[in-house]
């Protein structure tokens, strides 16, 4: 088969060897790590829960259980797509935004004996843990429906629905509502409560070296430019530290060790290995959820996952396109969008996040030329061991938020960018007006905030949030303006403006 030829290792094969079968594995979850961490440590970073007996943040918590949940959810697809398609599932940046917005609903100041409760110098808050679980199942739900429509009628009623003029611009605005929380972790306004310069140094170099590694990288280095840029800006975070320690100066002191001396001190088995604190166990540091927030999680979730389905099916086409062969027949898109959707829905109640296909790991399969989906799955079964290691559980917490700040200044760029290639690769004639008006309303209306709330304004019953109040404007506006027909060109004025070319040529 041509793909054979294509490839080193086609999907259904395995390396002769365990060693090199464990090296290719282990390039995978490192491909996917730091994108699938950056997720609860941005979205859960000022939140707190109680474990035993102790208040701790939310994010030392989840992070085990975000990289466990995506080797889960990897091994769930792979399952439901009969090892065919080597694709890699791990957290959604897509979904940050909804999740930022759905676990601050209704969270209240965390007090303890009347005090509030303080983390490395910011006070924390009690969040809204099962609006996740419950959203993701929406998500799952959605997925598994658009499968069976697609299974019914096909795609072109969803190409119609959102096209790319409709799903560019969404994808735009998803990246750029997330631009205040890159700034604010880089310039510390959402640690320190006000602005340090050298923090925003350490989060520049970690920019920098993200571009210059994924640029001009060659091999590995140029698979692993994120985790390249956190460790430049954590190493010069490390050296402000120690002159801030040396000097007994506040100002220069970006790290916060106390999360290794807490894992060490006492030193005990649970010092290396312990069991991910998964989501469903810390029902108890909850606030209550009601029945309004269940109709808010639809609103923030259900319209996004329309956008990740698009996304979805565009990660299958590059590499069905690696491959040569066609990943929507053989296994077929109905087949995928259940994999994804019910590793969402598993997701949920592990760690909160959402699942979706990784570019970084359809990168390392078509660098690499090794498709084979048993390393796939053996990446999968790393990824889960990972979360059972205490000391890099404790180790992530100490990356300051400077760092993720600096490289989510690329991340939710990149997510935007996305949206601006889609519309280039499609081809998206922007001299018609309906595309400007189409984009035009979306964009506005998405980065300005426009949300439709029902009931106190203060405390609405049901809101829709910008994100998907653009998505829907875009729909309507798209769907009532009609593509203009193109008047012919005259054969007279053809042949002039043939010979006009032909002698410009000459």
């Amino acid at each position: 088969m041509q793909s054979e030829k294509r490839m080193l290792l086609d999907v259904n094969e395995f390396p002769k060897s365990k060693g090199q079968a464990f090296i290719l594995a282990l390039q995978h979850v490192l491909a996917m790590f730091v994108a699938c961490i950056t997720v609860p440590l941005i979205v859960y970073a000022p939140y707190a829960v109680k474990v035993g007996g102790s208040f701790v943040s939310l994010v030392s918590v989840l992070v085990g259980p975000t990289i466990v949940a995506a080797g889960i959810g990897t091994l769930f697809y792979l399952l439901m797509t009969k090892f065919k398609s080597p694709m890699f599932l791990a957290s959604s940046f897509a979904y940050m935004a909804p999740m930022e917005a759905a676990i601050g609903i209704g969270a209240i100041p965390l007090m303890d004996g009347g005090s509030p409760v303080v983390i490395n110098g910011v006070a924390m808050m009690m969040p809204n843990l099962w609006i996740l679980p419950i959203g993701m199942a929406m998500v799952g739900c959605i997925y598994c429906l658009v499968a069976l429509l697609i299974k019914l009628f096909g795609v072109g009623w969803l190409n119609k629905l959102l096209p790319p003029i409709v799903v560019g611009p969404v994808i735009m605005v998803i990246g750029l509502s997330l631009a205040s929380s890159a700034v604010g972790n880089l310039t510390g306004v959402y640690t320190t409560g006000g602005y340090n310069f050298i923090y925003i140094i350490c989060g520049l170099i970690a920019m920098t070296a993200t571009a210059l590694a994924a640029h001009y990288g060659k091999g590995t280095v140029a698979l692993i430019p994120f985790i390249i840029g956190m460790a430049a800006g954590y190493l010069a975070a490390c050296l402000f530290t120690a002159i801030g320690y040396g000097t007994n100066t506040d100002y220069l002191k970006v790290i916060d060790f106390s999360s290794l001396v807490t894992d060490f001190v006492p030193l005990r088995f649970q010092s290396f290995l312990d069991y991910p604190k998964f989501l469903f166990l810390l029902s108890d540091s909850s606030v209550s959820l009601s029945w309004a927030d269940v109709g808010k999680a639809a609103l923030l979730f259900v319209p996004v996952s329309f956008v990740t389905i698009c996304e979805h099916i565009g990660d299958h086409k590059n590499m069905s396109g690696i491959l040569d062969r066609d990943l929507l027949t053989d296994p077929g898109l109905t087949r995928t969008l259940i994999g994804d959707g019910v590793a969402t829905a598993i997701s949920g109640p592990l760690c909160g996040a959402a699942n979706t296909t990784y570019g970084e790991n359809v990168a390392v399969v078509g660098v690499t030329k090794i498709a084979s989906t048993k390393v796939i799955a053996l990446a999968c079964a790393i990824a889960i061991a990972l979360g059972f290691l205490s000391p890099l559980m404790s180790f992530t917490m100490t990356i300051p938020a400077c760092v993720t700040g600096g490289v989510s200044l690329i991340l939710y760029g990149f997510i935007a960018a996305s949206g601006v290639k889609m519309l280039i690769s499609e081809r998206i004639d922007f001299g018609e007006t309906k595309n400007i008006f189409v984009a035009s309303v979306i964009l506005v209306a998405g980065i300005g905030g426009l949300a439709f709330k029902f009931g106190d304004a203060n405390n609405p019953m049901v809101e829709i949030t910008s994100i998907a109040v653009s998505m829907i404007l875009g729909i309507i506006m798209n769907l009532i303006l009609k593509d203009k027909k193109k008047p012919a060109t005259p054969k007279a004025e053809e042949s002039v403006s043939e010979s006009i070319s032909s002698e410009i040529v000459k």
